[in-house]
């Protein structure tokens, strides 16, 4: 049995009261550890562009100048509101039923690697690896 998102297309649909900050909508098991999330928040100190998401983010700050300082595409995304800071790790939300985790291009194969070789993941095809990836990163 699949669980059926509450969205007004879902003859259950309840609206709620607010919108949640961050809806989680299925739980990944992994073998990922510590370390990965540790090298994600070190990798954000790479960029620029994380750089400055994270004291944003992580502040609450409303410093003009800092923002102002992210790339176009960046400080659109930033002023609609699609990054959420959670544990030390950025998410930006593309769409509203998709979150996605910004990392550096070199933890890429190690995403891949969980959500396709490892023995938790069943093994999927290409694109329901992506389908994957897409959901729960």
């Amino acid at each position: 049995m699949w669980a059926v998102a509450n969205t007004p297309d879902n003859p259950a649909y309840v609206p709620l009261e607010s919108e949640p900050h961050i809806p989680i909508e299925g739980i990944n098991i992994t073998d990922i550890g510590t370390e990965f999330y540790e090298e994600v928040t070190k990798s954000y100190k790479q960029d620029k562009n994380c750089h400055i998401l994270t004291s944003s983010l992580d502040k609450e700050c409303k410093d003009t100048y800092l923002v102002n300082a992210l790339g176009e595409v960046w400080k659109n995304s930033y002023s609609e509101g699609r990054f959420h800071l959670f544990d030390g790790i950025i998410y930006h939300r593309t769409k509203p039923s998709c979150l996605m985790t910004l990392c550096s291009r070199f933890l890429i194969n190690t995403i891949l690697h969980e959500c396709h070789d490892s023995i938790h993941s069943g093994h999927l095809s290409e694109d329901r690896t992506l389908e994957k990836v897409k959901n729960c990163a």
